[in-house]
């Protein structure tokens, strides 16, 4: 049996399957579109009036009159009757006026309606051609501008590496004869003198610093950054890095300490630059911490998983913020240069070179209570195979 459905032009029955009617040859789908549309505008604005397909078309009387269907004085009469129509609460579209009014008949009507939406779609088309073509006017500048960036963040590493290589140099000859003169190579030297060298060696140790992450930098900018990949135990490392900043750490009255379990397994990883990471988050914490605080370097393993952690209970970083600290040569405002210092570049590299390593770089901060960053790498070795400690 099949099912039987009513034209809403001619009320004659209609197939499930049905695109046109048979009988008056009314488009179905249009019909339907249109119906949704008045359906959801009426249920919108509270409006029950009759479904229309006029709804959707502007300018009716305008179409009709260029048309030769009316004439300019049938419009405007229609429209007087529309409007008295409206005051007696009945509301009349225009083409229910005019055919009211015995100037236009049924056929006319969708006939004029056909054609208006047969021009509006073929307005919709150049629209969205010529919006095509505005996309993809656009994408191409933008892809020049991205290629225009590209090939000066090209220009500037190269720039770096080129002014850091030629840094160092005479750093290096100004740090050997610093280390010669504080030996008594040339006569010796008093207590007072002793500590001014100490002073300008501390100064070319942080300028040597500074020039090696440069250069460092550069290198990955250019996508040079290698690893020397080898099998190593991260407690070794750690226990060297968190020595290198004991003193630092007692100058500014604050707590460092070790948590690292015991028996770990070894990594495959580059020793220096998990290291030089180990090293810049330190470095940070205490940076960011005022006396009375306490820095953390935590190293746990886990189902095959080794995770270095470092915590301190400094400043914080704004949660909305986060992502602004890895940016290059970025520092969060103007105050915290000025009074921190630094470049901006540590955390920019510290996640070049975990991700080289294939890994991830997790932070969790909250303003005012400090920070966490942490990463993870695998552990290697049949014979390290173990599940957790439970050392947390």
């Amino acid at each position: 049996m099949v099912d039987a459905f009513i034209c809403p032009r001619c009320h004659q029955p209609l197939r499930t399957d049905d695109r046109y009617c048979q009988n008056c040859g009314l488009d179905l789908a249009v019909e339907a579109t249109i119906g949704e549309l008045l359906a959801d505008e009426n249920l919108q604005t509270g409006d029950a009036r009759s479904l229309e397909p006029e709804i959707l078309v502007p300018r009716l009387g305008d179409a009709l009159v260029s048309q030769g269907k009316i004439t300019p004085k049938q419009l405007e009469v229609a429209l007087r009757y529309q409007a008295e129509q409206a005051t007696l609460g009945r509301s009349v579209r225009l083409g229910r006026a005019l055919i009211e009014l015995g100037y236009l008949d049924e056929a006319s009507l969708d006939e004029a309606i056909t054609l208006q939406i047969l021009q509006l779609q073929e307005a919709l088309k150049q629209a969205n051609r010529e919006l095509e073509r505005r996309v993809e006017q656009r994408t191409q500048e933008l892809r020049q501008a991205l290629l225009r960036v590209s090939e000066l963040n090209q220009i500037k590493a190269n720039f770096i590496a080129n002014v850091s290589h030629e840094l160092r140099t005479p750093l290096t000859l100004l740090r050997g004869y610093l280390d010669m003169m504080k030996d008594g190579a040339f006569g010796e030297v008093t207590a007072e003198q002793a500590q001014a060298l100490d002073a300008l060696l501390r100064s070319a140790t942080r300028l040597e610093k500074l020039i090696d992450d440069l250069i460092l930098f550069a290198y990955a900018e250019r996508g040079e950054l290698t690893l020397t990949l080898t099998n190593n135990y991260l407690q070794d490392i750690a226990a060297q890095v968190v020595e290198n900043h004991r003193y630092s750490a007692k100058v500014k009255g604050i707590s460092l300490e070790a948590r690292i379990e015991p028996d770990l397994p070894p990594v495959h990883c580059d020793r220096d630059r998990i290291a030089w990471v180990m090293d810049e988050l330190i470095n940070n914490a205490i940076k960011f911490s005022s006396a009375g605080g306490k820095v953390s370097l935590a190293i746990l393993y886990h189902q095959g998983i080794v995770t270095v952690s470092v915590h301190d209970q400094g400043i914080g970083i704004p949660a909305q913020r986060l992502a602004e600290i890895f940016e290059p040569f970025h520092q969060l405002d103007g105050s915290t240069t000025r009074r921190y210092g630094g470049t901006g570049l540590g955390l920019a590299l510290v996640t070049r070179i975990i991700e080289a390593h294939g890994a991830q770089l997790r932070v969790e901060s909250e303003v005012g209570k400090g920070s966490l960053f942490e990463f993870s790498l695998p552990a290697i070795g049949e014979d390290h195979a173990r599940e957790s400690s439970g050392y947390r």
